[in-house]
Parts: C-alpha cells; structure tokens; sequence
C-alpha cells in the first residue's frame, strides 16, 4: 500500500534499515544496550561438550575426558559451551489507537521501525527473530526464524498487517461518513474499537518459547483489566520488554482547551495546562532506577506484579535512528539529542 509519507511501511525502508544498524554498531556501541541485543558471556561453563583438550595447571579434574586420556596416554579435559537459542520475538501494536501521529509519522509506523532496528541487531548477533502484529480484526504471526531469511519474513508481516490495519480504518472510516449522510449507521460508534492489548495478545504464550527475549512496541492504551495479571505469569518464562511509543509534539502544545474523540465515537473536550503528560488510562508507574550511563533504565513497575520490565521511550516525530539514539540517552547519557526538523506537520487522526 502506498500513502503519505509516514502513514504506511516501506519494506524497501525496513530492509535497507539493516545498513544503518551495521554502522551504529561500528559508530555508536551504547546502542547494542537496547533491546534485542544478546548477553555475549554468562556465568558458568554450559552443559554442551565444545571440545577436549590436554590438561593444564588450573583445570577442575571433575571435567577429565577418560576417552581421549586412555586413546593418547596424556591427561585430556573437555570444555563446555552454553547451549541456549537466542530469540527475539517482537511485537507490534497496530491497533486504531496507534493510526495516527503529529509528527514525521504515524505510532504505528514509528513501532515498525523501531522493532525493525532491533531485529536487526538480533539477527547480526546470530539469534531467531519472529513476529505477532495485532490488527483491530486480525492478528499476523511469523514463526521465529534465524538469519536474514528471518528478518525479511518479520518485515513481509509487519508490512502486511500495516496494510491490513490502514484499510480497515479505511473502510470503518467510509461507513462512518456514509452514516453521516443518513443511509447508513452502522460503524459510526466502531471506528475506533479495538481489542484491548490483553485480547491481542492473547496468542503469544503458545508461539514464543521459553527463555526468549520480547519486545513489544506499543502505547499501552487499552491494556485491558487483565493485562498485568497476564504480563505477571508470561514474565515468569519469558523476558518482556517494552518500547513505549511517544509522540513529542504532544509536550508542545500550549495550554487550552482540545477536543478529542473517543473509542466510542463520542467527542469531549480536554484541558491541557502546559504540558501534556501520559494517559492514566495505562496506569504505568515509570521512574528511573539507579545506575549511570548505559547502566541506568527507566522500568514499569505492575502492582499486580513484583517483577520490573525495561521499557524505552520512543519519540514517533523522529527518524529511526534518532528516536533509538534518545531511548538509550534518556537513561542516562551526557551526550545531547539533536533534534531534526519535522518534515511531515499535521499528520492526525480525524
């Protein structure tokens, strides 16, 4: 499907991101502190036998190879690795709530990409990539899948539940102004229903295995009752991670009266006095935790769960690559953000 610039994913764009990713590993090595990266060393020596070689002084004797010792005659010991299967399984919200931007690009659009960058840096560090996209009516998956056979099946899907989830705003869209015209007025108050975040991914236990690394990109509007409960019990076999994803322009707004439009169609206004802060509907309880540099993060602490889960801010008004830099900066880092002209204004959900 082809759009406006920011309304729709390029899969062209998304494959060629992979060239940005190689450089900002060579230029800028804090980024591999984002999700999707893959501890390169842990603690202890594995289960799986590497290899057998001869002793030297120092070696534990409980690891003497007693085949290769009697074959040579000379004392052998075997070397261990860690037997583990990378995965980073990612997630992308495209739900209604995520069809719209005020800068440079739609949330939705902003998500892709950002999971995209983090794709890649997971498949460069030699792990499986797959994929769940929730969609209003639908939900994509892509099993996991190692190499760049992985990566490019992760971005066909995106790109196909993108497209999936425009034409059905579309079409919700077209009935809803029909309704206004008074020959029909079914889907005026249905334009923007969703499922919530709890229903959508509903799914993902069963095609994400064990001791996997998920990330999901979304906004957290509509979670669901349930979701943290959910988010407790996932969190237990698996590792989620979070990229929030912000639009900036909303802390630009001066203060005043805004309308705004419900899920169920209905218009309200809301006071912003100054600047905008996040919705208390996703009832998230974010604050910076200790640490320095690299070493700090922001996490989402759940009351219906002990555990904390990373989640990094993504700014949807700005490239890619800059919105990944200012995840990571934001924890952090000295060095400033430089802040790019937007070349899309307006780009709003009617």
């Amino acid at each position: 499907m082809t759009g406006a610039p920011g309304t729709c994913l390029s899969s062209q764009a998304l494959i060629g991101m992979r060239d940005l990713v190689l450089q900002a590993a060579v230029s800028e090595p804090s980024l591999s502190a984002l999700p999707g990266g893959f501890a390169l060393r842990r603690r202890g020596q594995g289960q799986v036998i590497a290899d057998s070689r001869p002793f030297v002084q120092g070696d534990d004797l409980r690891h003497v190879d007693r085949g290769a010792t009697a074959r040579t005659g000379t004392l052998h010991v075997r070397s261990f690795h860690e037997d583990r299967d990378r995965v980073c399984f990612l997630v992308a919200d495209f739900r209604p709530s995520m069809l719209w931007g005020m800068r440079r690009a739609f949330r939705s659009v902003a998500a892709a990409e950002a999971l995209c960058w983090i794709g890649w840096q997971a498949v460069e560090a030699g792990g499986r990539v797959g994929l769940l996209a929730a969609t209003a009516e639908h939900t994509v998956i892509v099993p996991t899948r190692p190499g760049l056979r992985g990566m490019l099946s992760v971005i066909g899907g995106m790109v196909q539940a993108h497209d999936e989830a425009i034409k059905t705003a579309m079409t919700r869209a077209a009935t809803r102004a029909t309704g206004r015209g008074g020959t029909a007025t079914a889907g005026q108050s249905d334009l923007f229903a969703e499922p919530t975040l709890r229903q959508a991914v509903a799914g993902l236990s069963r095609v994400v295995p064990r001791g996997a690394d998920v990330v999901l990109a979304t906004a957290l509007d509509s979670a669901g009752e349930a979701f943290e409960a959910w988010l407790g019990d996932f969190s237990q076999h698996r590792h989620p991670q979070f990229l929030l994803i912000e639009d900036g322009a909303l802390h630009d707004l001066p203060a005043g009266h805004y309308p705004l439009r419900g899920a169920d169609g209905s218009r309200r206004d809301v006071q912003f006095s100054g600047r905008a802060t996040a919705s208390a509907a996703t009832r998230v309880d974010a604050r910076a935790e200790g640490g320095t540099g690299a070493q700090a993060r922001v996490r989402v602490a759940s009351p219906a769960n002990p555990l904390r889960h990373d989640l990094w801010r993504i700014d949807a008004g700005l490239p890619v690559q800059d919105a990944m830099r200012q995840a990571q900066y934001q924890h952090g880092a000295p060095e400033p953000m430089r802040q790019p002209t937007p070349s899309v204004a307006g780009v709003a959900r009617s």
